[in-house]
């Protein structure tokens, strides 16, 4: 179990003051999410090169916003070493609103060397160090306090490899040409739209609305978007508002009355009695918007052949050198290509200059 310093934030400052001094550190996050709209940070786990610090924020902000404001600032200035960090990224920039300056996600750096795509830090430290991480705390509750050491030791362990683990990954990719790849992959992690729960794009996370159009996909476009406002204020989970299933079927079955509203199936009666009245409003409201959305269309045979030529390439293109198909370009984001959405990282940056230039020849000449 590797040695670690455990620190109250809301009395202790020295992680901030590291942190403004350091080129780079490993970092990690515990949180819990499972009753909340946003997830609640308990810890925060920092790997300096020095030592390793376990630092409990949860009365960080409580204590001193102008000294929380002051701690987080110092925090983004170092490269951050992270694995498998979207999460970790998500819960900082929710509880604090800052972003890091830099990122190296040593799962999406482990991908560009052939490693399996998704693999978990505990793998990679075995595959790396041939060292074995006991993960017997999965499902801690991180909120509770005070930590066991037990606790607290398993979570130093997600750190302590992370500048290594940088170190050798760094000098791998250099040697492979691919260092620029993984850092691009990384930065990707810092656009702000992964983690803005915006209500006018809350139809596009809704299971069940793809294929809805004219009116029904006006009122589930209202109702999500209305069903994400709600989450946000009260910092509950979307299906605690209202379930995907009830929503689609609240927007198709367009009810006019209470009574009518009350006969979906599985919308809870106390949800009428709070919310039926504004529900019923938004349903009659997006009536009249005539929306000229259509669902996407089945590809035609002339598409299909122009997608297997698409998947040939990133499937030769994958094996030449030596990484997943998946990680080169996903089937999802060729499919968008042949709907005419272009702007996916497929035709930017490393890969527009490995393959996506002859994709887009395809596209256009489709």
């Amino acid at each position: 179990m590797p040695d670690y310093r455990f620190v109250d934030l809301s009395v202790d400052q020295s992680l901030g003051d590291l942190a403004s001094a350091a080129e780079r550190m490993g970092v990690d996050t515990e949180f819990m999410r499972e009753k909340t709209f946003f997830s609640q940070l308990c810890l925060i786990q920092v790997a300096t090169g020095s030592e390793i610090i376990c630092a409990d924020p949860l009365k960080l902000d409580a204590a001193d916003k102008a000294a929380a404001g002051s701690f987080w600032k110092d925090m983004m200035k170092p490269l951050w070493i992270l694995h498998s960090g979207r999460q970790d990224i998500e819960v900082i920039f929710q509880t604090s609103g800052h972003m890091p300056r830099e990122i190296f996600d040593t799962q999406i750096a482990a991908a560009f060397l052939g490693y399996q795509p998704q693999m978990g830090y505990a793998n990679l430290v075995g595959e790396l160090f041939q060292v074995e991480l006991a993960k017997s705390h999965t499902r801690a509750d991180w909120s509770r306090r005070p930590l066991s050491a037990d606790v607290l030791s398993y979570a130093a362990e997600d750190v302590e490899y992370l500048l290594p683990a940088w170190e050798l990954l760094t000098e791998r990719l250099t040697a492979a040409g691919r260092l620029e790849w993984a850092l691009e992959d990384s930065a990707d992690l810092l656009d702000l739209g992964l983690y803005d729960p915006d209500p006018a794009l809350a139809i596009d996370r809704l299971k069940g609305a793809r294929n809805l159009r004219g009116r029904d996909r006006a009122a589930a476009a209202a109702l999500a978007a209305w069903r994400e406002r709600q989450a946000v204020r009260s910092n509950r989970p979307r299906q605690w508002i209202l379930r995907d299933q009830v929503l689609i079927d609240i927007a198709m079955s367009q009810p006019e009355s209470l009574s009518g509203l009350a006969k979906i199936e599985g919308l809870p009666e106390s949800t009428v009695r709070r919310a039926g009245e504004r529900l019923l409003a938004i349903v009659a409201e997006a009536t009249h918007d005539q929306t000229g959305y259509h669902p996407p269309e089945r590809p035609n045979e002339s598409q299909k052949s122009v997608l297997k030529k698409m998947q040939q390439i990133v499937t030769a293109c994958a094996e030449d050198l030596g990484i997943s198909a998946e990680l080169v370009a996903p089937k999802k984001e060729l499919s968008a290509a042949m709907q005419g959405n272009t702007e996916s990282r497929v035709f930017r940056g490393w890969r527009r200059e490995v393959l996506g230039n002859d994709l887009l020849e395809l596209v256009k000449n489709s």
